[in-house]
């Protein structure tokens, strides 16, 4: 294994920190590790599109207030790092609160991407969507 990809598998363990922070309604982890810099974008579970690394920082921030706790790790099937570039794929399993609403059970299928900027990983790219085939995720 290469040192950059072992590099950014240690940082998976800081973005997953970051997402279990976010699902009890926390910005603030996920804020230090997304792109400053152009391009950036984030494919929403909820379909659309944000572009922009201003636009993608202020949605996160957002969509963080909704949670009102919760519990989140991932399943990475797939994942690499070469030179300024990086990516992993997989599932993002998750118990949280939505405003009011119960507890619900989630699985998303997960890509993001990296770019190596500023001295660590930045995200630049997420693409998030339900897990068709699980029960709770059936609308």
């Amino acid at each position: 294994m290469s040192a950059g990809q072992e590099d950014f598998r240690r940082f998976m363990e800081e973005r997953e920190a970051a997402a279990r922070a976010y699902v009890e309604g926390d910005a603030a982890p996920l804020a230090e590790l997304i792109a400053e810099r152009q391009p950036a974008s984030f494919f929403p579970p909820g379909g659309g599109r944000v572009e922009g690394a201003p636009e993608v920082a202020v949605r996160y921030t957002r969509d963080a207030r909704a949670f009102g706790g919760g519990e989140t790790h991932f399943e990475i099937l797939h994942l690499a790092a070469s030179g300024d570039l990086a990516w992993w794929v997989g599932l993002q399993h998750a118990k949280a609160k939505l405003g009011d609403a119960p507890w619900r059970p989630m699985s998303l299928r997960i890509t993001e991407l990296f770019r190596h900027e500023n001295g660590g990983w930045k995200l630049v790219h997420r693409h998030a969507d339900a897990l068709a085939d699980e029960p709770h995720n059936k609308v």
